[in-house]
């Protein structure tokens, strides 16, 4: 498809790009960052051209936990600035889309009282090496009261909560009867990423008329007129000139710059599985909330309910953007470990998955750094470099 303020058929963008062949910006990359740029610079009345190589928002974008989380783990890595601003975009989506984004009751089952106290400062100096440690209650709590702060806007979300052993299993029944607190605060979630991104894009094409984005078109290079695009619905090729190109490929950035001419190592994308389940008596056992837990590993993954199945995820392995994402059986085996740890008497069959997806996280490149404490922090990177090659 194309978005355009008065669409037609489906190529019609793909030719009229063709016969302008130039514009202010070109973006590369239709997953919501792209999108949210385009939008923004349509607003302003910026002629703007976004391609995306496949569907809008297909990657990173579709492949989530479906969640607008307020970032509440990057506490444990100091970045209080983006645990801010993720919660400011969390409330404001309440508020602008509750068609789409919904608040998310979620509990954190507990086994320790003071485990991780020490060790949580030397984790966060030393970027989660070594061997990881259980967060116990009272760091929890601790983290919960400074999330609290930054998070509620004037009561958007409730306060959180904490719970010891005898009331949190009379909410949960089926939860390991080892537990000894529960604690549940409010995140939110969004069943349909994809909606929202075009939305979104649709919001950028209807505010200007020099606002296009095209799907299943490809930056494949640079020639003398300016960026070498493919429309790979027809496999024609054309170029189109521009001030400036945003790269917004996410995982994919350096595989674009390549294209480009330009070598870059910028990404250091990690694969984010997940399975759905269709399991009732899981789904009963979540309560209608997500279950947000630590497993043996350290790492954090949760279980929680979506649309009437029940969404396990996620791992983090360091992955080739190159190569397509999958969820391994090896994953899938390690999601139902983890159901185990959490509701240990509830069996889990593979003929109960209903469907398995992998995504990329755009992750900044980290050579030593263990895939969870890597910043989820975005940046801006610049370059003065010409649009085209030289003749």
């Amino acid at each position: 498809m194309s978005a355009t303020a008065d669409p037609a058929t489906p190529r019609e963008g793909v030719r009229a790009a063709r016969k302008r062949g130039r514009t202010r910006v070109l973006i590369i990359g239709g997953g919501i960052n792209g999108i949210a740029t385009f939008r923004d610079l349509a607003m302003q009345g910026v002629d703007v051209l976004l391609v995306e190589r496949g569907d809008f928002a297909s990657g990173a974008s579709a492949a989530s936990s479906h969640m607008i989380h307020g970032g509440i783990r990057y506490l444990e890595n100091g970045e209080f600035r983006l645990v801010k601003e993720s919660v400011q975009e969390r409330n404001g989506l309440l508020k602008i889309a509750p068609h789409y984004v919904k608040p998310l009751q979620t509990t954190i089952p507990i086994y320790s009282t003071f485990s991780g106290l020490f060790t949580a400062p030397l984790r966060f100096l030393t970027h989660g090496k070594g061997k990881p440690r259980e967060r116990g209650a009272f760091l929890i709590k601790v983290g919960l009261v400074l999330y609290d702060t930054f998070s509620r806007d004037g009561g958007i979300v409730p306060r959180h909560s904490f719970d010891g052993r005898k009331k949190s299993l009379a909410a949960l029944p089926k939860l390991d009867p080892h537990v000894k607190y529960t604690a549940t605060y409010y995140d939110a979630s969004i069943h349909d990423p994809e909606r929202l991104a075009l939305d979104v894009l649709r919001d950028g094409a209807l505010a200007h008329p020099g606002a296009h984005a095209l799907n299943y078109v490809e930056a494949i290079g640079l020639s003398p007129a300016g960026v070498l695009l493919r429309d790979h619905e027809s496999d024609e090729e054309f170029t189109i000139d521009a001030d400036v190109v945003v790269n917004a490929s996410g995982p994919w950035t350096d595989l674009t710059n390549e294209a480009l001419g330009d070598d870059t190592s910028f990404m250091g994308g990690t694969k984010g599985s997940h399975i759905v389940l269709d399991h009732p008596e899981l789904l009963e056992a979540t309560g209608g909330r997500e279950i947000f837990f630590e497993h043996s590993d350290g790492r954090i993954v949760l279980i929680y309910p979506l649309k009437g199945r029940v969404l396990v995820g996620t791992t983090d392995i360091p992955a080739d953007p190159a190569e397509p994402a999958r969820c391994t059986e090896a994953e899938v085996d390690y999601f139902f470990d983890l159901i185990a740890h959490v509701f240990p008497s509830i069996a889990v069959e593979r003929e109960q998955i209903v469907y398995r997806y992998a995504g990329l996280r755009p992750l900044p490149h980290a050579d030593d750094t263990a895939p969870g404490f890597i910043s989820r922090d975005y940046r801006i990177e610049r370059r003065e470099t010409p649009v085209r090659p030289p003749c």
